[in-house]
């Protein structure tokens, strides 16, 4: 059963979660021929504070 994580910074509305998981799903199904209800994806949404790049912290867009 393939579990997926994915994280990002910030958040994202539940039709972005939608079309993300079931643009996930369809490519893990095709390419690592398994059946799509065995492909579970977590999303994790990460605030930007706790988030950091080149040693700064990131910022929320604007």
């Amino acid at each position: 059963m393939p579990y997926v994580n994915i994280r990002v910074a910030g958040t994202l509305d539940k039709v972005q979660k939608a079309k993300i998981s079931r643009g996930v799903t369809d490519v893990i199904a095709r390419e690592a021929n398994k059946p799509p209800e065995s492909i579970i994806i977590f999303i994790d949404e990460v605030p930007h504070e706790n988030i950091a790049k080149n040693g700064e912290l990131l910022t929320p867009p604007k």
